[in-house]
């Protein structure tokens, strides 16, 4: 990795851990199902998904994935503070918002990803 290679990669995962922690610094439940990391995750594949089809389109530059896909939306995301949410979950015997918990992150997520493409790819090709 060259030294520019490495400053977008750097640059985007202090934006996407940044952006992480100032939406999950205070919990946010909906009854006992944590949503602050579902929210992140949601927006994060969106993002991502948007990302894929302008790249694509435009031939960007792979600096640009060290600097969105890998960088700002793998620091926005976050797989293991998922599950750390849904081990609480199970240890304390919470099954119906485990369930919707695992449920809502992958669902979401996916239609989210599908969604930022689908928009992103109406918005170029009009």
């Amino acid at each position: 990795m060259k030294g520019l290679e490495f400053v977008f990669l750097a640059v985007g995962s202090v934006l996407g851990a940044f952006l992480r922690y100032k939406v999950t610094e205070s919990p946010l439940l909906f009854n006992t199902l944590p949503v602050n990391v579902l929210i992140v995750n949601v927006i994060g594949a969106f993002i991502l998904g948007a990302f894929v089809i302008v790249s694509q389109q435009w031939n960007l530059d792979g600096r640009y994935s060290l600097f969105t896909a890998v960088g700002f939306c793998g620091s926005l995301t976050t797989m293991s503070a998922f599950a750390l949410d849904s081990s609480n979950l199970l240890e304390n015997n919470h099954y119906g918002p485990l369930v919707i918990n695992i449920v809502a992150n992958i669902g979401l997520s996916i239609a989210a990803l599908i969604g930022g493409k689908s928009l992103m790819s109406a918005i170029i090709n009009n």
